[in-house]
């Protein structure tokens, strides 16, 4: 039930109780002082002694239609009466009651369904949004206050947060770069030596893995803050252009692909979208065996699985942490972050993601995102 159901049912039930004391009320009160004699009253004609006040009609007196009751009889009907008529109206008023309680209550939940409303519209990149609710300084006012306040803060944290995050892809990536163009311009020296050329490689390969994982953490940070711009993506042609990246790395894996898809088309950053595949197919490559294969199948939702070594199922959970990997994976050249990476992405564009073992070894992981109602013309 929801709460408007709820106050509705409330009220209602608060006016019956009401309504049935006041008739019980009334019932004992007519019961205790309705006045009654021994002598003879009538239904239709009912002539009140102006001294006694008491029901007295001479036999004489009466039409020939009209029926003779005695006292108690005469309070028992109008007893009787009063309170079915009494319960007819209590019914009515009842469904009046249901009726204004629903009125009220929509009434009074109007600003929460404000406040639901401003924030199902909000956004890391959108929160503009503010209810600034108008009327009395009530309970209800002061929390719509307090939600705008929630929401100058939060919009205050995230330009913090943008600002660092460009700001630190600058400073880390300059470094990186200027060590990279040192290492390559000494090892063009055509007097370096031997060892210098081995710990060259070295240090360029240790280079290269530390710009893959700043560029992996800056990646998780954007992906994290939501969507700085939305178009339409064909989902089958980031899967083909990612799948052919991925080619050089996967014949050097001695990994083959088997690729089946459908036009797919979604709404969301392209670059997020293409690092979304193009993680999950690397990962699949990555944590392979020679001779092994990655399947891709795209149709109501993106699945990718390969073959591999067993993957416990209770390690599962732990592979979309940041930084988390099997043991048996560590000798890979991952940062443990991809799977994170794909998470994040995948919420960020309203989807899911879940994973499972692959039976007989490898990984399957699914990806749920959500289809625009945008169809491809014929």
């Amino acid at each position: 039930m929801t709460l408007r159901t709820r106050l509705t049912a409330w009220y209602a039930g608060v006016f019956l109780i009401a309504g049935v004391a006041l008739i019980g009320l009334n019932y004992f009160l007519l019961a205790e002082w309705m006045p009654v004699d021994g002598s003879v009253a009538v239904t239709r004609a009912l002539p009140i002694d102006p001294y006694t006040g008491h029901v007295v009609v001479e036999a004489a007196q009466l039409p020939g239609d009209t029926q003779v009751i005695t006292g108690d009889q005469f309070k028992m009907a109008t007893m009787s009466t009063v309170l079915w008529q009494s319960i007819i109206a209590l019914l009515v008023a009842a469904v009046l009651a249901v009726w204004l309680g629903w009125v009220v209550a929509g009434r009074v939940l109007a600003p929460l369904h404000s406040i639901t409303t401003t924030a199902h519209r909000l956004e890391a990149e959108r929160l503009d949004q503010r209810i600034e609710l108008e009327g009395p300084q009530d309970e209800l006012k002061e929390l719509a206050d307090t939600f705008d306040g929630m929401l100058d803060r939060l919009a205050s944290s995230f330009d913090s947060q943008k600002r660092f995050v460009a700001n630190a892809s600058h400073e880390l990536r300059t470094p990186l770069a200027v060590q990279r163009t040192l290492i390559e311009v000494a090892l063009a020296d055509p007097g370096a030596s031997d060892d210098m050329r081995r710990l060259g490689a070295h240090l360029l390969d240790t280079n290269e893995r530390s710009e893959k994982l700043i560029d992996g953490l800056l990646l998780l940070a954007r992906s994290d803050r939501g969507l700085a711009t939305r178009e339409l993506v064909w989902l089958d042609e980031t899967i083909e252009d990612e799948v052919e990246s991925c080619a050089s790395l996967a014949a050097a894996k001695e990994v083959t692909f088997d690729v089946s898809v459908r036009p797919y088309l979604v709404e969301g950053d392209p670059v997020l979208l293409a690092q979304l595949v193009g993680n999950l197919l690397r990962n699949a490559v990555l944590y392979n065996e020679p001779g092994g294969t990655v399947s891709v199948r795209l149709d109501r939702e993106l699945v990718v699985s390969n073959t591999g070594p067993t993957v416990p199922a209770e390690a599962v959970p732990a592979l979309f942490e940041p930084f988390r990997r099997l043991r048996d994976r560590t000798g890979t050249a991952g940062s443990g972050l991809g799977l994170s990476i794909v998470q994040s992405v995948a919420r960020a564009h309203q989807g899911s993601v879940k994973a499972r073992p692959n039976g007989g070894g490898g990984l399957v992981v699914q990806v749920n995102l959500p289809e625009t109602n945008v169809r491809q013309p014929s």
